[in-house]
């Protein structure tokens, strides 16, 4: 296991206490990084239904898992043997059946159907399916959406898992300088993609590295002014600048960073631009500190793009820790104008500047943990366009 007994019954003893704050008497966790989070539970799974159930005064939560899986909840979690719970082969795809057939009637059996039940009403996993056959095989309990509660739980990190985002920050450093070593003109796309992907997966001699929950993003030339673009076979071109965002990982544990590349002669307006982004990516950074809050670090960050007349709509952050597909953040602090989520020490988010300008655009990102007197920077990683004539 990768934390203490101790420290996985302190998270449940904090889910629990939310629980009852928010009138839940069992919680239905699918999303896997949740599941991991409060067993230790870790394998890929998720793209069929299964979940972890936390009763409110419960000493562990069970582990509701495929009967072919059920190995893997033996060797990954902490929990006895008696709350890994394994359904028929009968219930994988083979509508109208459905592995929540098999949870309805464990919540019948243990009499836990007249209860309120929370689920996670926004979660990728949890589908529509899913709720109506807890809807419909329940009709006497009382389902609440638990609005990311297990996440909320998640945003301080233990100093255990910063160790492990600590590592991560170590490998992503090694991935970002084997991009910077590869993106060269006239090499494919895809090429220089399983290298830096073989960088991040081989880890360091002290540690090695996992599979990330999205894969190295690389928009290059007109691309650069979208976000999200993955690798494609055309080759780098000489002029073209491209953005590298890419996470190390450690035991589920993410780090991500973005930076920009530059191929060819220098351009001055590119250089200047993320000169800029780089100004307000730091005036955010600056504002960093346990009491403020994520809208103290936003302001902080419009300030500088107001004062050079920068449009920006989208957020500029989100908390980030353990990471599934389809993305790593945790889906409850944002670094945006109006949140009011209080930085606590050990939170931890991601705050990306990404400049997007038509055909064109640039883009620093840092990973940050909030302190007592401010922030930390989990990698040391120069911020400038990286030019490469």
């Amino acid at each position: 296991m990768n934390f203490t007994n101790e420290e996985y019954k302190s998270r449940l003893k904090k889910v629990q206490r939310s629980m009852q704050d928010k009138g839940i008497e069992i919680l239905i966790s699918q999303d896997p990084s949740n599941m991991n989070y409060l067993t230790g539970y870790d394998a890929w799974s998720f793209y069929y239904a299964q979940c972890v159930i936390v009763h409110v005064n419960a000493d562990e939560p069970i582990c509701f898992v495929r009967d072919q899986d059920a190995g893997g909840a033996y060797i990954k979690t902490y929990l006895k043997d008696e709350n890994i719970i394994k359904y028929h082969e009968k219930y994988i795809h083979t509508w109208p059946l459905h592995p929540y057939d098999a949870l309805v009637n464990l919540i019948k059996e243990k009499k836990w159907d007249k209860l309120s039940i929370g689920v996670e009403m926004d979660s990728h996993y949890f589908t529509a399916y899913c709720y109506e056959k807890i809807k419909k095989g329940l009709p006497n309990a009382k389902l609440l959406d638990c609005e990311r509660l297990v996440n909320w739980v998640r945003l301080v990190k233990s100093d255990a898992e910063i160790e492990y985002m600590k590592a991560a920050a170590q490998i992503t450093q090694l991935g970002m300088k084997k991009a910077f070593e590869v993106i060269n003109p006239d090499i494919r796309q895809c090429d220089a993609v399983s290298e830096i992907w073989s960088t991040l997966i081989k880890g360091t001699s002290e540690f090695g590295g996992d599979y990330a929950s999205i894969v190295p993003m690389l928009p290059t030339g007109k691309g650069t002014s979208a976000s999200h673009l993955t690798w494609t076979e055309d080759k780098f071109v000489q002029g073209e600048a491209t953005i590298i965002e890419l996470s190390g990982v450690n035991k589920k544990y993410h780090c991500p960073m973005a930076r920009t590349v530059l191929l060819g002669k220098p351009d001055q307006k590119k250089i200047d631009t993320m000169e800029k982004t780089n100004e307000a990516l730091q005036a955010g950074i600056d504002k960093v500190k346990a009491g403020n809050t994520a809208d103290d670090v936003a302001q902080a960050f419009w300030k500088i793009l107001d004062k050079y007349k920068i449009e920006k709509t989208s957020r500029t952050g989100y908390s980030i820790g353990i990471g599934y597909p389809p993305d790593w953040g945790e889906h409850t602090l944002n670094i945006s104008k109006g949140d009011t989520t209080l930085l606590q020490p050990n939170v931890t988010f991601h705050m990306i500047a990404v400049m997007q300008f038509g055909n064109w655009g640039v883009e620093a990102s840092e990973a940050i943990r909030v302190t007592d007197k401010g922030s930390e920077l989990f990698c040391n990683f120069s911020r400038e366009l990286h030019v490469k004539s």
